[in-house]
């Protein structure tokens, strides 16, 4: 069955591929929302017993994901945490058709997602470049951010023939064996995956209705200003238009860019909206964190989390964000975990310009208000740090 599995899926995204026109697009969506679940009935390695949870962290990049999902990875050997692992499917649904198109990654996501809270990474081996052999890949993108992929059961002997970009960095491993890594995950009492790919959380739905799961989504937020003025820092080439408008005044909008702007803003609104009004699906199984609160009050929100997921809060966690939320400026680089959490909340009102700030605004701004962002109503209110930009909210 996972080999039929698989070859449907490789013949999908084939089509895809070849097929670029928007109804044989539609066709093919249509094709991968009614992939058999039975097939997923089969690869059940246990069932949703015993207290088992499964955490999904939702969010877009430049929000803090990285960040808050070390929380998870550092909770110790109880937890099977993944990094990003819907990164392979983007790259090969994006580059090779030239577009990402949600009708069709949204479902590919959710299936790929629902086999790895089941251990199963034979589906998300399809998606790896180049194949694995034999179930070994030295291509994983960033093994080494998780540490139940380097955990001694997972860590086969080194091979200095081979090269893995993302290696793991405590422990000299060999390419990761994905066999192994599925048994660890089977013997691990909870599973969280951190995930920016993720658009739409109506389209998770089969995920928390698996009675194998008991799921858990948190949906991490940031206020879109500060969202962009990282992303103009870290994807400085994929920003280079916003940062020629940050310093030309004359430089005419492109209003693609806003579009495309304000259409992600729309959807983090939207999932967001789905998930406060828990729908009987989502009852209990939600969780919205803005990024600002936790940046200011890291051990309080932590602990919140944690007792929404229903698990220890352990010692290990406490002691890891003490250590870096307070990181001197030296160690806390733009893809670093580590940062003077309280500093982050702000800075990003003295690295744009008021111009950004207002297209921002303009944009985004039914979702800014929805999650309790003011809007600076000139420079002079932008850039006084005595003033909040912030509202005080609980999203129950």
């Amino acid at each position: 069955m996972r080999i039929k599995y698989s070859i449907s899926v490789i013949f999908i995204v084939a089509l895809v591929i070849i097929e670029k026109e928007n109804n044989i697009i539609s066709k093919v969506s249509e094709k991968l929302v009614n992939l058999p679940r039975s097939i997923q009935q089969s690869v059940s390695p246990a069932s949703a017993v015993g207290g088992r949870k499964h955490i999904l962290l939702l969010a877009t990049t430049r929000a803090g994901s990285s960040f808050v999902g070390e929380f998870f990875n550092q909770q110790g050997s109880n937890m099977f945490y993944l990094f990003e692992p819907l990164r392979h499917v983007a790259r090969m649904l994006s580059v090779k058709t030239g577009r990402t198109n949600a009708t069709v990654t949204e479902p590919v996501y959710r299936d790929v997602l629902h086999q790895l809270f089941l251990c199963n990474f034979s589906l998300l081996e399809s998606f790896i470049k180049p194949p694995p052999k034999d179930h070994v890949t030295a291509a994983l993108f960033r093994r080494g951010s998780s540490q139940s992929l380097c955990e001694e059961s997972v860590c086969s002997p080194f091979d200095g023939k081979v090269f893995e970009q993302f290696h793991c960095l405590e422990r000299r491993c060999g390419p990761l064996n994905l066999t192994l890594a599925s048994q660890s995950c089977m013997k691990k009492e909870h599973h969280a995956i951190k995930s920016v790919r993720v658009q739409q959380l109506e389209m998770l739905q089969s995920l928390a209705e698996d009675p194998r799961l008991d799921m858990k989504f948190i949906q991490l937020v940031r206020d879109p200003r500060a969202v962009l003025a990282s992303r103009m820092v870290a994807f400085s080439r994929e920003y280079k238009i916003w940062k020629r408008w940050a310093v030309d005044k004359d430089l005419p909008v492109d209003e693609d860019e806003v579009r495309k702007l304000k259409e992600n803003c729309d959807n983090i609104r939207m999932s967001a909206e789905t998930g406060l009004m828990q729908p009987p699906w989502l009852h209990g199984r939600y969780m919205l964190v803005r990024y600002e609160d936790i940046a200011q009050f890291p051990m309080r929100k932590a602990a919140e989390m944690f007792g929404f997921i229903g698990i220890p809060f352990t010692a290990k966690v406490e002691e890891w964000i003490l250590k870096n939320t307070q990181a001197c400026k030296k160690g806390s680089g733009v893809f670093s975990t580590q940062k003077n959490s309280s500093e982050q909340v702000d800075k990003w009102r003295f690295r744009i310009p008021f111009k950004l700030v207002q297209l921002v605004q303009k944009a985004c701004g039914p979702t800014m208000t929805l999650f309790g962002y003011k809007f600076a109503e000139n420079k002079d209110m932008l850039i006084d740090k005595s003033v909040s930009l912030i509202e005080e909210r609980t999203f129950l």
